[in-house]
């Protein structure tokens, strides 16, 4: 949460100044969110049920760090147990460096690359009053696939 307030007055003069706890815009609370998830700490399970860092080279994590101690299920394989169906045959960005970029996502597989014609509307005119024409054209595209 954090304070946000409005002056109110004539010509922005601020007679009266009100003030607000407000939740911060939902993008920056994903982008904090996934900071914590991408700095989160490896731990491991001591005796009587205790977490201590697996690391001992990386500082220590804090009470506002996000830890974990069990590894994430491997999804670039089918898995029918978490449900994931695995990576292969999915569509990737080939020009992309994030999670659905082709070297990430086909989990250095690699993928495969095909020619594909879409048929698409293009030329589109509006007449007045009311409908709109629209001719029919053919666009090639390459389709990148996970291996």
């Amino acid at each position: 949460m954090h304070l946000k307030c409005k002056c109110h007055g004539l010509s922005g003069s601020c007679e009266v100044k009100t003030c607000w706890w407000s939740q911060p815009d939902f993008r920056a609370i994903g982008d904090h969110l996934k900071d914590k998830y991408d700095s989160a700490s490896e731990m491991s399970v001591e005796k009587h049920k205790t977490l201590r860092a697996k690391y001992s080279l990386f500082k220590p994590p804090t009470e506002r760090d996000l830890v974990y101690y069990e590894t994430s299920p491997n999804f670039c394989e089918p898995n029918p147990e978490t449900g994931s169906f695995g990576t292969r045959g999915r569509s990737c960005n080939v020009t992309s460096h994030g999670i659905d970029g082709c070297d990430l996502l086909c989990c250095g597989r690699g993928h495969n690359t095909r020619t594909e014609k879409r048929k698409e509307k293009c030329h589109c005119i509006f007449h007045w009053c009311c409908y709109v024409s629209c001719q029919e054209c053919v666009r090639i595209y390459d389709v990148h696939t996970c291996k």
